[in-house]
């Protein structure tokens, strides 16, 4: 008995064959679908470990730049998205000497790093504190004039509020501060100078003081380099020293 074999109609075999065709096309899509992934994970990649490649740091005197440097976090040259700007701010901001840190990158390999300091005003040797521009108190000496004898607390005060006004050049020239009042004013203070000069000064004329470099050079220079107090107490004239 023979068998009958059954015969695929032409629409059979066309439907079979649309099939065919939307199955390889949804294959297509998928594999172009997961080779634009690969694609976006490999450049995501490629971004994120975009190491930096130079750091420039300026207005640090106090901390050395490889301090900032690890302070910041970015000593291995870290990819430059890594940390934003405000994050490595806000680290270096931790530190006592830095009052204000501005970080900028550029061209996706450079760092920018601009420090403004907190200035040391002086180490009170009784207190053993340190007084910062901002008005932090370290306990702890760091590099800086000395006050080195007692203030009364009303003209201590003030000293600080008024040594707040010295250009930061002028105090780096200041070695010891004393406080020697004299019968007229109870404000006087005796400053010695890294230069080996003394200067006399009250607190209602300490902002006076930023002129030294000028007074160094039209009254001081005259005496060739003989060294002496400078009066700014009252008038401004400078006494030699007797041998």
């Amino acid at each position: 008995m023979k068998k009958k074999i059954k015969k695929k109609s032409n629409k059979q075999i066309k439907y079979s064959k649309n099939t065919k065709k939307k199955r390889k096309l949804k294959l297509g899509r998928i594999f172009l679908f997961l080779l634009v992934l690969i694609l976006i994970f490999y450049l995501l990649k490629f971004i994120c470990y975009f190491p930096i490649k130079n750091i420039f740091i300026e207005g640090n005197t106090y901390i050395s730049d490889q301090e900032i440097i690890d302070m910041a976090k970015i000593e291995n040259y870290p990819s430059i998205f890594k940390y934003s700007s405000k994050e490595i701010e806000k680290k270096l901001e931790k530190n006592d000497y830095i009052k204000n840190a501005t970080v900028k990158k550029r061209k996706f390999k450079e760092i920018y790093i601009k420090i403004e300091e907190n200035t040391v005003l002086f180490y009170n040797s009784k207190t053993k504190k340190t007084i910062l521009l901002d008005g932090r108190e370290l306990d702890k000496e760091l590099n800086g004039p000395i006050l080195i004898n007692y203030v009364p607390n009303k003209v201590y005060d003030k000293l600080i509020e008024k040594i707040k006004l010295v250009d930061k050049s002028i105090i780096d020239r200041i070695s010891e501060i004393k406080y020697e009042p004299s019968n007229v004013d109870e404000e006087r203070f005796l400053f010695t100078m890294n230069d080996g000069n003394y200067v006399y000064i009250t607190l209602e004329k300490l902002e006076d003081i930023n002129n030294y470099v000028k007074i160094n050079l039209e009254i001081i220079n005259k005496f060739g380099n003989k060294k002496g107090i400078l009066n700014l107490d009252a008038g401004e004239y400078f006494e030699i020293f007797k041998d």
